[in-house]
């Protein structure tokens, strides 16, 4: 409850994603006193990453939210005769048409739980081959993580918060993170944060190769952090700006994508991006080779040349590149996993534009373009949530809001009501769709997103190296389906346990989810059975566990779309089908502005070392000596600074 906390705020946030973090962040960094709440236990709403046995949970919650209405008319009593309510919705229709399969061996038994949990949320899942899983969740543990906002000199305890502390060094880790962090349940949080639980040590051994079951997946629970959308960082994308800019970097550790994949008649392959991977490559002749060197310099520089494509803007970015000097081969590496665009409806222009970005961003921190932050990307909200507590931002999770209250005269919204009955006043307030009655939005149109999680044994391409981080398009077959995006994560991700992969496909929804994507998974997976285990001649690697599920894309409506909202009432979406963040970055900084229009864009915070007090002239000057640059002592020597990049190599 807020009854002992101030009930007047400059803004109030209701939700807790990725657009409404970083607007919150720069908002409170502004000096503006901001209130971000939300129903949710845990932070960053379909943007959250959970542990296995907090996404079976997070599974149960929903399943149960589709099947009870509950209704609190306490808000009523309180709308006065100059006023009128919006109510909002208290039902979360943003994921659908869930199903879940487990393939792994079914050696359950009552007592198995997860280690190193904190606390017991029983849980329910369905499984492809045996009722024994349901039993096996409702053993599951959900451990309960503090919230990552304390900002304290002394260390938190890893497996307690998400995000890195302040001492952390904000670094790009291209070795196998090690294991001395532990990472927390489902971004699940508390108000007050508990520093002192110890950590959980790693006592667990690797699990055979061959043998992988459903209890072992239940046991190293705590190992996985399953996004429920899936994203890359480009390296010279708004985020990554951002996130150096603001000094957010620091509360998060990322990790490179070692590997582009193309998926070609039948076999998965990897495709040379940087110069270096070009001339090194084997799977391209030499002609070849000066092939796509010289098409991709082109790309770099095409808006220098319009002449060289002015005559082909009407037609798609497919046949563009079949009049260009490019073998069949290349035209598909360059079309499906470099532009990643569509093969019938991506033009030129935007094929070109694809292409030059992704070129843009090699080399800035190695030879692929892209990042992924360690512990996944459910990271990045609560990143920006540290820093907006740091500024004084006020978090209320379990917390939720029951209507938006506006002026009659005004038509402005001036506050909100929250569950206890408790009007909140403030001048701005911001809200994810998602929050918004199906009165409010009669007249939208959502897109949806087809996802699948799946766990497995083995890599889409065996190498020497098992510590692969992967992308890979898998193109379109039928007229109206979309191309599918596949991102395969490592252990050293910090996403799953060891001996295991955990696999990530997107992409926009024609059908349901599972009739999108099985398909896909059946081409590049086989399910797991005991014969197959005892067969080490498999040449896929084996399905232990697999989800589906579609989620709401919100990125591409209009205001105008939504009936009778307060101007000072401004809308977020959720998650969208990009691969990058770039759209959640606009729409913060565009919203930012509209509230704050005088004022700079989550800059970053003054140095502790150039604070000088009122009245202590002894610190105006600081002998040289004594600002040189701390230096952490536990930093890879394979890491590398986020903000002091590598320039691409010429």
């Amino acid at each position: 409850s807020l009854l002992h906390k101030p009930t007047q705020f400059l803004i109030v946030c209701v939700f807790v994603g990725l657009p409404e973090s970083i607007i919150a962040a720069a908002c409170s960094r502004s000096g503006q006193r901001v209130l971000h709440v939300d129903s949710r236990s845990y932070y960053g709403g379909n943007w959250a990453s959970f542990s296995f046995s907090g996404l079976l949970s997070w599974l149960k919650e929903y399943q149960e939210n589709n099947d009870v209405v509950t209704e609190n008319s306490m808000w009523q009593e309180q709308i006065l005769e100059n006023e009128e309510a919006i109510p909002l919705s208290s039902k979360d229709k943003t994921i659908q048409h869930v199903e879940v399969f487990c393939y792994a061996s079914q050696d359950l038994h009552k007592d198995v739980e997860e280690a190193g949990a904190l606390q017991k949320n029983h849980a329910s899942v369905t499984s492809a081959q045996s009722a024994e899983a349901a039993e096996a969740a409702e053993t599951s543990c959900l451990p309960t993580a503090v919230e990552p906002l304390s900002m304290g000199s002394c260390e938190i305890p890893a497996e307690q918060s998400q995000c890195p502390g302040p001492e952390s060094s904000p670094e790009v880790n291209d070795a196998e993170a090690t294991g001395k962090k532990e990472n927390s349940d489902a971004k699940s949080s508390t108000e007050e944060p508990s520093e002192n639980v110890p950590k959980v040590q790693d006592n667990t051994e690797t699990p055979k190769k061959n043998r992988i079951t459903y209890s072992q997946i239940i046991k190293e629970g705590r190992r996985f952090n399953i996004d429920l959308v899936s994203k890359l960082l480009y390296s010279r994308g708004l985020l990554i700006d951002l996130l150096i800019k603001s000094n957010v970097s620091r509360y998060a550790e990322f990790k490179n994508i070692t590997r582009i994949l193309a998926f070609r008649e039948g076999t998965v392959e990897q495709v040379p991006c940087s110069r270096a991977d070009v001339f090194n490559s084997k799977q391209l002749t030499m002609v070849e080779k000066r092939m796509l060197m010289k098409f991709l310099t082109f790309c770099v520089e095409y808006e220098e040349h319009p002449d060289e494509y002015r005559a082909y803007e009407g037609t798609t970015f497919s046949e563009y590149l079949k009049t260009q000097k490019l073998t069949p081969n290349l035209q598909y590496f360059v079309l499906h996993s470099i532009a990643m665009t569509s093969e019938t409806t991506s033009c030129t222009v935007d094929g070109l534009k694809a292409t030059k970005k992704f070129l843009q961003c090699l080399g800035r921190y190695g030879n692929t373009p892209f990042l992924f932050p360690l512990y996944g990307q459910g990271e990045l909200p609560q990143c920006f949530c540290r820093m907006c507590a740091v500024f004084g931002g006020i978090y209320c999770l379990r917390h939720s809001v029951q209507c938006l209250v506006v002026d009659k005269e005004s038509r402005k919204c001036k506050a909100v009501i929250d569950q206890f009955g408790q009007r909140i006043i403030s001048k701005h307030f911001i809200i994810e769709d998602s929050y918004l009655s199906e009165n409010t939005c009669s007249r939208v149109q959502y897109r949806q997103i087809s996802r699948a999680v799946l766990i497995t044994d083995g890599s889409v391409l065996k190498t020497d190296a098992d510590q692969q981080v992967s992308i890979l398009t898998v193109p379109a077959e039928e007229p109206g389906s979309f191309a599918v995006r596949v991102i395969e994560l490592c252990s050293s991700t910090m996403t799953c346990m060891k001996g295991t992969y955990l696999v990530h496909l997107t992409c926009m929804s024609s059908k349901t989810a599972r009739e999108d994507l099985e398909r896909v998974v059946q081409k590049l997976f086989t399910p797991y059975t005991e014969i197959e285990a005892e067969n080490e001649q498999v040449e896929k690697p084996r399905l232990l566990w697999a989800l589906y599920f579609n989620m709401r894309d919100s990125s591409d409506i209009s205001r105008d779309c939504y009936n009778d909202l307060p101007s000072n009432v401004y809308v977020c979406s959720g998650p969208d089908s990009g691969l990058g963040n770039d759209n959640a970055v606009k729409q913060a900084e565009t919203l930012f502005q509209q509230i704050c229009p005088n004022e700079d864009f989550c800059p970053a915070p003054p140095n502790p070392e150039d604070i000088v007090l009122d009245g202590d002239s002894s610190q105006q000057e600081v002998p040289e000596s004594s600002v040189t640059p701390e230096t952490n002592s536990e930093t890879p020597k394979e890491s590398t600074v986020l903000g002091n990049p590598e320039e691409p190599s010429e």
